[in-house]
């Protein structure tokens, strides 16, 4: 029964998409089978000087327009030299996004690779290496900024189906790690590398799962002192408002963090049974979350704080982006949090950092926050894939 009034709910989110937007906030489905679902979704406004200006930071922080007018832009990274390369998937292209004179707002927008569903990045070695679906591909850099033809690397990464959005990573030693979420909400995977972190070699010689029962972990870092891996996941839907939160992980090698037979501090979902063995008895091997976030808030971008431009206290910290719910009576996400560090490297909690972009009594949003990292001049840049802008964080400690 409650599979059967699952499905309904899928059901019920195919019709919300074909709704307009002012009948979509509006829209609320509750379930009599054990849980309480609500879809709603903030009606997308644009974002105005005025709304930009509103945005709240601690103090001595700014918050400003790096770029605007760039599609849907989503996962960044940034060259030695300052220039940002930006992925916009909706598009299939990769942005050369510069800022030529240093002045916190870049002149130049230009699409410099295109490809089908383009998404992750990552830099190494004068190189760029990008993800779409089921390849990944590198490219030189040239020396005025633009890539020479792609190179194919895989063309046989796991199917998408319910997230396709593939992220990747080099580790402080060199190794490229790409995250392949889950293909379903809750299900049993027949591809052994869905849902997990994959570590990959550059010259597409092989592959293996580092770590697995990561549902969908498209932000990813290591610790700039202890070295040590972390990712935030994406929890669970269909499960009530309040479940299943988000998850910050210590990602180690060989872990399973449970997807999708175990969740949060070992909850056991209504959904597929592990083979061969009981809930609790796999629960019991399963790798739990240091830390637990708000339900559905959509964890995408995750960068530690490597610059010396923000006050000490912020040195070593993560900042991740929060996409933003759907499902949920009260909206949670929309915004970037922090997430503390103590001197030894231990996660000690998680506080918000940029707010502001939930407004009208959180019935409307002006920004979906995606992607985050960090410029060579210390600040942060985040972009928002449903209007176009790309933010700049910044501390003048005035």
């Amino acid at each position: 029964m409650r599979q059967q009034s699952i499905s309904l709910l899928f059901s019920a989110a195919a019709l919300l998409g074909a709704l307009p937007s002012s009948a979509q906030n509006d829209y609320q489905n509750t379930v009599k089978d054990g849980y309480s679902v609500n879809v709603f979704k903030p009606q997308q406004v644009d974002a105005t000087t005025e709304r930009v200006a509103q945005l709240k930071a601690p103090a001595g922080f700014s918050v400003t327009t790096f770029a605007e007018n760039t599609g849907n832009p989503r996962m960044l990274v940034v060259a030695s030299n300052g220039d940002v390369y930006v992925s916009d998937r909706t598009k299939g292209t990769v942005m050369l996004v510069r800022d030529a004179n240093k002045d916190g707002k870049a002149e130049l927008v230009k699409d410099v690779a295109q490809k089908a569903d383009l998404h992750g990045l990552a830099l190494r070695d004068g190189k760029l290496y990008i993800t779409s679906i089921r390849e990944l591909y590198v490219a030189d850099i040239k020396p005025d900024g633009s890539l020479s033809d792609l190179k194919t690397l895989y063309n046989d990464l796991p199917d998408a189906g319910q997230h396709p959005n593939r992220t990747i990573n080099f580790s402080l030693d060199g190794k490229l790690y790409l995250s392949a979420g889950s293909t379903c909400n809750a299900c049993d995977e027949r591809n052994k590398e869905a849902a997990t972190l994959l570590q990959i070699n550059t010259d597409g010689s092989g592959r293996r799962v580092y770590a697995k029962g990561l549902r969908n972990t498209i932000g990813f870092g290591w610790h700039p002192v202890t070295k040590a891996l972390w990712g935030f996941d994406h929890g669970i839907d269909w499960l009530g408002d309040e479940d299943q939160r988000e998850e910050l992980n210590e990602i180690k090698e060989g872990a399973d963090y449970g997807w999708p037979y175990v969740y949060a501090n070992g909850k056991l979902p209504p959904h597929p049974q592990p083979a061969g063995e009981t809930p609790k008895q796999y629960a019991s091997k399963t790798t739990k979350p240091v830390q637990l976030y708000d339900a559905h808030a959509a964890p995408l971008g995750m960068v530690f704080n490597r610059g010396r431009s923000f006050p000490n206290q912020y040195q070593n910290d993560a900042f991740v982006t929060m996409h933003g719910s759907w499902n949920r009576a009260k909206p949670s996400g929309y915004k970037v949090v922090r997430v503390r560090f103590d001197e030894q490297g231990r996660a000690t909690g998680i506080e918000d950092f940029v707010t502001g972009w939930l407004v009208n009594g959180n019935k409307e949003q002006f920004g979906r926050v995606c992607g985050i990292a960090q410029h060579t001049d210390g600040s942060l840049l985040i972009t928002d894939d449903a209007n176009g802008v790309i933010y700049r964080v910044a501390y003048s400690g005035k």
